[in-house]
Formats: C-alpha cells, sequence, structure tokens
C-alpha cells in the first residue's frame, strides 16, 4: 500500500504538496489564521482561538502578533513566554519548536519546505520537509529567514535580515547572508 503524502511529509520524505488531504488542512490553517489576524487585539488576546486550538503546542504566555501565516499550524510548538512579532511566516511542513521567551522580530521567515531541484519534481510539487528548532531565550532580528534542517540554540541571537542556513551554537551571534558568526558571548 502506497504511503500518504502527509505520512511522507512527517516522515522527511519526498511528498507531493498537491495532495487533496494536504490543501484541506492548509484550508483548516486559513481559517484559523483569517479569525486570528482580523480580531480585534482586546478580543484576539495572546492567539486567536481557533489559532491555539491549531498549534501543536502554545505555553504559558505565547504571543503571536497579527499578521501572522503559517502552512498547517500542528506544527508549532511555542514556549512559554515565546513572541513572534507582526507579519512571521512559518512554513511548517515539519515541527517547528521555538523555545521559552524566545522573541522573534516583525517579517521573520521560518520556511521548512525545500522544493525539488528539477523543474519537473517542482512541477509535480515534490518537497521534502525539514524541522527547525529554536532554543530558549534566542532573538531572531526582524525580517530574518531560517531554512529548514537548522537549530539555533539558546541565548542565540540572529541579526536583522540574516539568512540562517546552518545550525547556530547557543549564545552566538550570527548576522549577513549567509549568517556567520561575529562574536561568542
Amino acid at each position: 500500500m502506497a504511503q500518504i503524502e502527509r505520512t511522507k511529509m512527517a516522515a522527511g520524505e519526498w511528498y507531493t504538496c498537491l495532495d487533496d488531504e494536504l490543501e484541506a488542512l492548509r484550508v483548516i490553517a486559513r481559517d484559523a489564521l483569517f479569525e486570528h489576524n482580523s480580531l480585534p487585539p482586546g478580543q484576539r488576546g495572546n492567539l486567536g482561538p481557533s489559532l491555539k486550538a491549531l498549534l501543536g503546542s502554545a505555553g504559558e504566555g505565547a504571543r503571536i502578533e497579527a499578521p501572522f501565516h503559517c502552512a498547517y499550524g500542528f506544527n508549532v510548538f511555542l514556549g512559554d513566554g515565546s513572541f513572534l512579532n507582526a507579519g512571521c511566516t512559518i512554513l511548517d511542513t515539519a515541527p517547528v519548536r521555538i523555545g521559552e521567551r524566545t522573541l522573534l522580530g516583525p517579517n521573520v521567515q521560518i520556511y521548512c519546505a525545500e522544493h525539488h531541484k528539477e523543474a519537473a519534481g517542482r512541477q509535480a510539487g515534490l518537497e521534502i520537509a525539514k524541522p527547525v528548532e529554536i532554543g530558549d531565550n534566542a532573538w531572531i532580528g526582524g525580517s530574518a529567514v531560517i531554512l529548514g534542517g537548522v537549530s539555533i540554540g539558546e541565548g542565540a541571537i540572529v541579526g536583522a535580515g540574516a539568512v540562517v542556513t546552518r545550525d547556530v551554537p547557543a549564545n552566538t551571534t550570527v548576522v549577513g547572508n549567509p549568517a556567520r558568526p561575529i562574536k561568542q558571548r
């Protein structure tokens, strides 16, 4: 029996995103995001109710400012006191774990999906999903881009506009494209 695309996605294998089940899951996420992004801040609180129910987990005091976008939501795990500023996008085809008291600046982008390198594979919707992990007390500067398969250590700082293509050790500051360390703290 052939694996369904969601199972392949979860296993980190090549899958096609042009799948009816995956599209149905993205529709559920879009509805939750519409609610979150449309509610007045006083009614929304830290997380819109549908988005909070959709997320893999949301720790005590975790907050996402509107607007926010994610692909599925169920692969997003927020630690206690984590904060995502306005305009963040998480393409959570794989688990994205954001540590306690970690701050994401405006317009931070996290991309777990990697498209096929061959044009025919891209046309067929082939992707592979790679997880992202951000440790506790990290700070990701505005408009930073974090690619799939990357781990960012506890207390690390990613400078604004950096493109993170490889792991960042704990308590390290990285800047640039591609992101490179500037000092150990």
